[in-house]
């Protein structure tokens, strides 16, 4: 991809979306406070803050003084009910729609089941009528939609909206999901994979907001990742950067898919911990609060009751989590080595009611292991948004790309 020049228009519009990002990071803030931090002239953020007051994104919201006295300073901050934006996720298993405010509030929050069978045509009928169903329950009309973000399982082709042959959906060759989509419910659809969407929505509005340098690390079906580098969103040559989950963690491992052996996901993913669950509840009966329903039924034990068994400390199940753990912290720690991140967030409901205990393993491992880690340690959190994490991000995609300053708008046609 070749380097352009800029023009005035496009500066213009960077430093519009400059000012707004501020004003969105910020709890209230003042004009003079933006000029500060963006470097712009009081006169440029004050024509810029003119403007976006007229459009009603933004909203003046009182006075305060300066830290030094002085003429008391107008506050702004978004106006949330300004416009709204719908999320979709489409997992293997389950869909999930929401929809957000211009803050990323999600209103409502709607789950259903994937529908059986691989015809993509059958899944976007689903996709559909489920973002009508959100938006009817939200009582959103739709001119006040800014668009939807779809988030999907990689690999994907951005660039021509394309869902390429994931794994885990068998003919989803090249599939246009993202026109089909947009045909099938007449709104605009900004399409990236579901870890990048979780990233995407911590900078919005979860444990990223303000952070320059984080990596993401999504825990759902399967096991991704999100950059967010110097403020961007940062997705690689192919745009299908942060595969954190087929990093090899154990060097003669099982194959994966992918071609690796012992790679993360294939260890820590969902069947994973079940399979490696059920194998301990045999060698050892008895052992495990989960062993009577074990006896009764193998299925009943899935991952929800794993991950429910674990965060109340049965032994069993603790024990398997905390290996996937200390797989995760392997990963986090190459990370932290290679990218030199301020914060690694761990979110998605693949850890539900079991953050902490992959929390405690990943902080401990990024105290004691990563080469810089005399000079500062890498923090790590779990995200605020939980279960939601993704579908709040697939909605923040749309917020993302339209309001936040992109650099590559910048230099790229």
């Amino acid at each position: 991809m070749r380097q352009a020049g800029t023009n005035l228009p496009k500066v213009g519009r960077y430093n519009r979306a400059v000012v707004l990002d501020q004003i969105q990071l910020a709890d209230g803030i003042s004009r003079v406070e933006i000029a500060q931090k963006t470097g712009l002239t009081p006169q440029t953020v004050s024509g810029i803050v003119r403007r976006l007051l007229d459009e009603g994104i933004v909203r003046e919201d009182g006075a305060s003084r300066g830290a030094g006295g002085g003429k008391p300073r107008t506050t702004l901050r978004v106006n949330a009910d300004a416009g709204n934006a719908v999320g979709l996720v489409f997992d293997p298993v389950e869909l999930t729609c929401s929809v957000v405010d211009l803050l990323g509030r999600p209103l409502v929050v709607k789950r259903r089941p994937t529908p059986p069978g691989t015809d993509p045509t059958h899944v976007v009928a689903a996709m559909a009528d489920l973002v009508a169903e959100v938006l009817t329950e939200a009582d959103v009309p739709r001119g006040n939609v800014l668009g939807l973000g779809l988030a999907t399982p990689g690999p994907i082709d951005q660039r021509n909206g394309m869902i390429v042959a994931p794994p885990q959906l068998a003919h989803w060759t090249r599939v246009p999901l993202q026109q089909m989509l947009s045909d099938a419910t007449g709104l605009p659809v900004t399409l990236d994979n579901d870890a990048t969407a979780a990233a995407v929505g911590e900078r919005w509005s979860g444990a990223g907001r303000g952070v320059a340098n984080f990596a993401y690390l999504f825990f759902g079906t399967g096991i991704g990742g999100g950059l967010v580098l110097n403020h961007q969103v940062y997705r690689g040559g192919s745009l299908n950067a942060g595969e954190f989950g087929h990093s090899t963690v154990v060097s003669d491992g099982p194959e994966c898919y992918c071609g690796n052996r012992g790679c993360l996901e294939g260890l820590a993913n969902p069947s994973a911990i079940v399979a490696e669950t059920h194998r301990r509840l045999v060698d050892k009966p008895g052992g495990s609060v989960l062993s009577p329903a074990f006896d009764r039924d193998p299925a009943s034990v899935d991952h929800a009751a794993v991950q429910l068994a674990a965060g109340a400390g049965d032994p069993v199940a603790a024990a398997v989590i905390d290996e996937a753990a200390q797989h995760v912290a392997t990963v986090a720690v190459t990370i932290a080595n290679f990218i030199d991140v301020d914060l690694i967030i761990l979110g998605g409901h693949g850890i539900q009611h079991v953050e902490a205990r992959y929390v405690g393993a990943v902080a401990t491992a990024l105290t004691a292991r990563p080469l810089a880690r005399h000079i500062r340690v890498v923090q790590v959190e779990a995200s605020p948004l939980g279960a939601d994490a993704a579908v709040v991000g697939s909605a923040a995609l749309v917020l993302h790309a339209t309001y936040s300053p992109q650099l590559s708008s910048l230099v790229l046609d």
